[in-house]
């Protein structure tokens, strides 16, 4: 079999809407210089576009025309690093992902704990931020909640207690290990952060499970969210005002 047919084969059965590279298709060190000609005359073909040099995708068609990789596929080698998760997407791209907004950011912020990420993938521009714990697989997810309660007061054109009702829907969806966690990484966040968060796991979680964030918080601070009783019943359980 010609590399030219071995390549078009590896592609035919990549995901579409998924970005690529080389390494993706296990070809041998002496077969870059076939591999890349095979690409470029899929390219041409239309099978597959160009991200950005080495980076490739298969175009998924619709009625409406064709749609673009999701962010985060667009920006995946940025946030792995030798197959290792380092990074995570926050910020208002991750708050119009988790529809508490619907303002879309010209400059995605990229968390990690080691490495400031900068990031350019044609309109797509990314800048660091650091993320409070280190990033994986198993705990971004939490890290992004916590980020969303970090960031609450100041998230644009969001119903606060439809937002609230939100992120309390996706927490208790999650097992007791994942609960446990969310309370251990929500220490390592600002007090705003902890008290409302207690707020929230108060209302299905015991005394004793968000007693780590209640002891925690000096009793004499109020935390300004700008959050009545009406939205959070329990808001001065928290001194949250």
């Amino acid at each position: 079999m010609t590399i030219s047919r071995k390549i078009e084969d590896k592609v035919k059965n990549l995901p579409i809407g998924a970005t690529f590279t080389y390494q993706a298709l296990a070809v041998n060190a002496n077969e870059y210089g076939a591999t890349a000609k095979a690409l470029e005359r899929l390219i041409k073909k239309e099978v597959i576009k160009r991200v950005s040099t080495g980076v490739f995708y298969k175009p998924k068609q619709t009625i409406f025309g064709e749609l673009m990789p999701r962010e985060e596929e667009l920006l995946k080698n940025y946030l792995f690093e030798n197959g290792k998760r380092i990074a995570y997407i926050t910020g208002l791209s991750l708050y119009n992902k988790l529809g508490l907004t619907t303002q879309v950011p010209k400059i995605i912020k990229i968390a990690s704990r080691d490495k400031r990420i900068f990031a350019s993938i044609g309109n797509i521009k990314g800048k660091p931020v650091k993320s409070y714990i280190d990033v994986s697989d198993k705990n971004y997810y939490i890290l992004e909640i916590l980020d969303a309660l970090k960031d609450f007061k100041q998230i644009p054109d969001m119903d606060k207690k439809s937002g609230l009702l939100l992120l309390a829907d996706r927490i208790k969806k999650w097992d007791k290990t994942d609960k446990t966690v969310l309370i251990k990484y929500g220490l390592k966040y600002p007090p705003r952060v902890r008290a409302i968060l207690g707020a929230i796991l108060e209302n299905f979680m015991t005394t004793e499970e968000i007693k780590p964030l209640k002891d925690s918080l000096n009793p004499l601070s109020q935390y300004e969210y700008n959050i009545t009783e009406t939205i959070l019943p329990n808001a001065k359980n928290w001194n949250i005002i």
